[in-house]
């Protein structure tokens, strides 16, 4: 939802076209310029990085492209490719699993950082494709042996309506793809460079069928090259779009184990697939398992039973008022928005003192469960919201922690 339900239309296109020149200048997660704009907005934030008016801890990261005012030939180029960009303003944003990403410390790691925006090519919407979505990754020269098992372990997530998600390379990435198709499934292809540069160049038709089927998703903007160090920050896409990483065939140095990395700090289960003790194909997945790096997994039902949805006991008597089950942000949010009318984020961020991507993210939660609503004017109580709708949010705030 844009964040002025009564703001001028022409100011949510300058909000939209700030995201995108911004998405343009740092090319990739930029934890300082997330922290500026949570704190000023995304139209003062493009302001100052076209005015110079920055930390130092900014100038550098923006110097070399701030002067490229291509947004709007940006946003023509993604719909020209049946595509568009998806701003956290939006409600296809998937703020739960953008959440996780936001609570890690970039001083660890200059990539745990929120991507700006997401450039998606296809129609499906990116916040209903990732509710239940299992990553799938793996060696690039994968054996026949690694090939069977991801087309067995994928074409049964797939079939039973789980989401895959994986990165489009050679190999394992590109059997998982290829399994979910196959079946009617759904799919994700994570990319390291712009959605309209397919890499590797001998996947553009598979990419184009995941398009046509399911989603290309991508941090980068429009004409971006790939380079090695966006595959590491990629990865991080890759696991925070899933509710668990499972790979299968590592190598011992296999770029795999940075997605099984990113997928630990997240909190979410890493599985690996153990092949033949003389196959060098498997060392790094037998190294994950030996190691405690991840659970040994041989089918689709060990997956699940790792990463599948949370099976809460709730209270045997649910208080008839939802406010009385709720606690944390979800009753701050929930008690900040009045009785009649509506509010919108920012409102609600003056009253809570919550940071404004935390408020997004419980709005939702609190909307899933059927606690509120949103329209033009901005968030608002629904009127009727019983015992059903406090389970939901319970379950839902158990699930994506």
């Amino acid at each position: 939802m844009h964040e002025g339900g009564s703001v001028a239309s022409g100011d949510a296109e300058e909000r939209r076209l700030a995201w995108v020149y911004l998405s343009r200048v740092v090319e990739g997660p930029c934890a300082a310029l997330s922290a500026l704009i949570e704190s000023v907005g995304v139209v003062e934030a493009a302001r100052a990085v076209r005015e110079r008016a920055l930390p130092e801890v900014l100038r550098g990261p923006t110097e070399l492209r701030r002067g490229i005012e291509r947004a709007e030939a940006d946003l023509a180029h993604i719909e020209r490719l049946g595509g568009r960009v998806v701003t956290p303003e939006d409600a296809e944003w998937p703020a739960w699993r953008m959440l996780g990403l936001r609570q890690l410390d970039p001083a660890q790691d200059a990539d745990a950082a929120v991507p700006l925006v997401l450039w998606v090519r296809g129609s499906r919407s990116l916040l209903e494709t990732t509710e239940r979505a299992v990553a799938v990754v793996g060696a690039r020269c994968s054996t026949g042996y690694g090939n069977h098992a991801t087309g067995e372990i994928a074409g049964e997530l797939a079939a039973r309506g789980w989401t895959v998600v994986s990165g489009a390379a050679f190999g394992i990435d590109g059997m998982a793809h290829r399994a979910a198709l196959g079946v009617g499934g759904m799919t994700i292809a994570v990319l390291a460079c712009g959605p309209d540069r397919p890499y590797p160049v001998q996947h553009d038709h598979l990419l184009a069928e995941i398009a046509d089927r399911g989603l290309v998703v991508t941090e980068y903007p429009p004409g971006t090259s790939a380079r090695k160090h966006q595959f590491l920050a990629r990865n991080r896409l890759i696991a925070a779009l899933a509710d668990g990483v499972v790979v299968v065939e590592a190598g011992i140095r296999s770029g795999s184990r940075n997605t099984v990395k990113w997928c630990r700090r997240l909190g979410r289960p890493a599985m690996a697939v153990p092949g033949p003790i003389t196959s060098v194909a498997s060392v790094g997945c037998h190294r994950m398992i030996r190691e405690g790096e991840a659970f040994i997994v041989t089918r689709a039902e060990d997956i699940l039973d790792e990463a599948g949805p949370l099976r809460l006991s709730l209270p045997g008597a649910v208080p008839p008022n939802p406010e009385d089950n709720l606690s944390g942000d979800e009753a701050l949010v929930l008690a900040a928005l009045p009785a009649t009318g509506s509010r919108l984020p920012r409102a609600v961020v003056t009253d809570t003192g919550l940071a404004l991507p935390t408020v997004r993210a419980t709005l939702s939660a609190l909307e899933i469960a059927g606690l509120v609503g949103c329209d033009g004017h901005g968030w608002y109580r629904m009127r009727s919201s019983g015992a059903s709708g406090t389970g939901a949010i319970v379950a839902a705030h158990e699930q994506h922690r």
